[in-house]
């Protein structure tokens, strides 16, 4: 705790300094009452988001609400990076790697399609970007954007374990992305629970969970995936084990998923409350609605670096939730306008 507050304690009030900014039931009851898009800056104008909203002109859009909430998120995530000491510093860096995981599959899908990938890099998120992002951009070839890969991002060695310059060519891009997250996520928790303090390795334990087996499950009816197929793409990383996912990759329905999660309480109460719903919820509603909550909790835990990850979680959820909005409002689907999880 000593270490912690000798090294964080200020990044971590400042952290939670903006975790209280975060929008209220109130904030949320005025923008969904707002009848134009523009109407929604004039709130955002009286909240933290407000500075990076004076200069955005009008008609506002909802991507442009998209950008100008995520440019503060990123602001806010740049400042405690750039003033941490370590393992801080370390710790925020690992957080940045799954936007650039995802950022690389924009680019990768455009090389596929035979796209321009500069067209990709627009839509790439801020926290995925890295110094050699535009060097992969230039890339012909799979094979091509495989090589560079491995020279131009700190993603390489995710690259080097999961897969072979040949996959790119074979494999679906979603495969792919499953296959990168499951290095990633398998070597951030090696780091929390072997480089950082106990509370925090069991934060980042609930945190890095089950979902992304849970999810690939359910996905894989649909796009055909065998059971090893299935097995390769889970995380190692949650509680199911090894036995656990054997019996969930041989699901194929949801009562077989049931089945597979029935002895850890949190997936079989969700999975219940999931099918009491019918039709009004899917899964990934349930997921988020349990990742808000362990964010949540995480909050509550004082000197554990936990609480920075769930503050930028739960800061993410609050940006889809505002464009939420604004898309509903520009689409005339005011009806469905208050279908969001707040934080």
């Amino acid at each position: 705790m000593a270490d912690y507050i000798v090294d964080s304690g200020y990044l971590d009030g400042v952290m939670r300094g903006f975790h209280t900014a975060l929008l209220s039931q109130g904030d949320y009851a005025n923008l969904t009452q707002a009848e134009q898009v523009d109407d929604l800056k004039v709130h955002l104008l009286n909240t933290d988001y407000g500075p990076l909203f004076q200069d955005v002109p009008s008609p506002l859009t909802a991507n442009a609400v998209a950008e100008a909430c995520t440019a503060k998120m990123v602001e806010e995530f740049r400042y405690i990076r750039a003033n941490a000491y370590e393992p801080l510093a370390t710790f925020m860096d690992y957080i940045t790697y799954q936007y650039m995981i995802d950022n690389i599959i924009l680019i990768l899908g455009e090389t596929l399609r035979d796209g321009d990938p500069q067209v990709a890099l627009t839509k790439c998120h801020p926290l995925g970007m890295f110094e050699g992002i535009t060097a992969i951009c230039v890339a012909q070839t799979p094979a091509d954007l495989y090589q560079l890969a491995l020279v131009n991002t700190p993603l390489a060695k995710y690259f080097i374990s999961c897969l072979a310059v040949e996959d790119l060519d074979e494999v679906h891009v979603e495969i792919i992305r499953n296959l990168l997250y499951k290095e990633y996520l398998r070597d951030f928790y090696q780091y929390v629970t072997t480089k950082l303090d106990d509370d925090t390795a069991e934060v980042m334990g609930d945190l890095l969970r089950d979902r992304r087996s849970l999810s690939i499950t359910v996905n894989s009816w649909a796009a055909g995936l065998s059971r090893d197929e299935r097995l390769r793409l889970y995380p190692t990383v949650g509680e199911l084990g090894t036995e656990g996912q054997q019996r969930l990759a041989s699901a194929d329905d949801m009562e077989g998923v049931m089945a597979a999660v029935e002895t850890i309480d949190i997936y079989r109460n969700m999975l219940q409350r999931l099918q009491e719903s019918g039709t009004s919820k899917t899964l990934e509603d349930e997921f988020v609605e349990e990742e808000i909550k362990i964010n949540q909790i995480s909050m509550a835990r004082e000197f554990q670096y936990g609480a920075f990850y769930a503050y930028f979680k739960l800061k993410e959820q609050e940006i889809r939730n505002i464009v939420w909005i604004a898309e509903c409002i520009a689409q005339k689907k005011k009806d469905r306008i208050h279908q969001f999880i707040p934080v």
